[in-house]
């Protein structure tokens, strides 16, 4: 019997993830080497997992308040204070990681018709979440010559009467791009002038190289009233399942209507999950190992593809993405992807997945181990050389 599917205007146009298609046409494969998952390699550090542990054990299973528990709002308002010193646990809302703040910001702020500006190329959710209350994404593109960092005036370029607030997400997924304090102070004064919120999108704000110090758009003068900060526990500390990441608004009172429609959305995050992340945020020391691997598997894997004729990739700033130039070859980079996995059996995601800009890229993760990096490299330099001889 056919069936009879009837789904809202929103299910039917939510954009469909062009990650999630690599991970099906993956799955046809044997032995392939995934360079495509955004999360850390690492296990979650032993001293969270004991605390998180010892939390069940003491009866934390229970429902936590909807903007989350009162030591860690406080942890993570103290943490903030180098970019106001006025943040308190009321600025702070524990959210089921910063995807879940994203759209709890959104919900608070958008409405339907209005636009959200975001870079090109970008997280692809972005769309998807912005769709679901209505407004409209609209990208704003990035170029390589700036290093992937969008620039003030492009943003100015691509205001309208409709738009309302704007993604900033440094450092950036898919670019690896930190903006500068230059580049964010710019920003500032085309919010200021345009009276525009700021979404300040900063899972990876711990994952820097080569002494870069990343500056938060929340820490430019005058931006107080206009700036929600998202975050997350998943990247930095090895936590991507346990979906916990967090929100500091510029009044308790965004936290007062966002905590509302947390409970309508998910309730709260798991009371002993959140004891664990106060935990966490006691130490750095995993932290700093962890870029120090990812300092060296960049090394590995972006020298490699460097190596290999038609690949051109420069070492990104923050995040574990490398964004690989492939124009040379003259495919899509969905058609390129694709013959990596059928031909060198190494799995990547194509520039396009993430915005018209990223057209002619693909996006490799370095947060893999050194040798499957290597062998990786490996593979796709011999199928290069094979099949592209006169490539240069």
């Amino acid at each position: 019997m056919e069936k009879d599917l009837r789904f809202s205007k929103m299910a039917r146009e939510y954009p469909a993830s062009g990650i999630r298609r690599m991970f099906d046409i993956a799955a046809k494969y044997d032995d392939v080497i995934k360079l495509t998952v955004g999360e850390p390699n690492f296990d979650t550090p032993q001293y969270i997992k004991d605390a998180a542990k010892k939390a069940i054990d003491d009866g934390m299973t229970h429902y936590a308040p909807n903007a989350g528990i009162d030591e860690l709002r406080e942890a993570v308002a103290e943490k903030y204070k180098s970019c106001w010193d006025g943040y308190t646990k009321g600025h702070v809302i524990i959210t089921v990681g910063a995807m879940e703040g994203l759209l709890l910001s959104m919900l608070t702020l958008l409405d339907p018709g209005d636009e959200i500006l975001v870079p090109d190329p970008c997280f692809p959710n972005y769309y998807g979440q912005a769709n679901i209350v209505g407004a409209t994404a609209v990208p704003v593109p990035t170029y390589e010559k700036f290093d992937y960092r969008i620039q003030a005036a492009d943003i100015e370029s691509a205001i309208t009467p409709r738009t309302k607030a704007m993604i900033l997400n440094s450092p950036c997924n898919p670019t690896g791009a930190v903006l500068t304090k230059e580049d964010v102070l710019e920003i500032a004064e085309v919010a200021k002038k345009h009276d525009l919120w700021v979404l300040s999108d900063e899972p990876y704000d711990s994952i820097v190289y080569d002494g870069v110090q990343p500056y938060s758009i929340a820490e430019a003068p005058g931006m107080r009233g206009r700036v929600m900060v998202l975050n997350s526990f998943s990247k930095a500390y090895a936590m991507t399942g346990w979906r916990i990441g967090y929100l500091l608004a510029p009044e308790p009172e965004y936290i007062t209507k966002m905590a509302q429609l947390q409970e309508a959305v998910a309730s709260c995050v798991s009371t002993f999950s959140q004891v664990a992340a106060v935990e966490a945020l006691k130490s750095r020391s995993c932290v700093d190992q962890m870029v120090a691997d990812y300092t060296r598997r960049r090394d590995i894997l972006i020298d490699g593809i460097n190596s290999i004729p038609g690949f051109s990739c420069r070492k990104p700033a923050g995040s574990f993405y490398a964004f690989v130039n492939i124009k040379a070859f003259g495919k899509s980079s969905q058609e390129f992807a694709e013959e990596l996995v059928e031909h060198a059996r190494v799995v990547t995601v194509p520039g396009s997945a993430f915005g018209e800009m990223g057209e002619g890229h693909l996006r490799l993760v370095f947060a893999n181990s050194d040798e499957n990096l290597k062998e990786a490299v490996r593979r796709i330099d011999e199928y290069v050389r094979k099949a592209y001889p006169d490539m240069k």
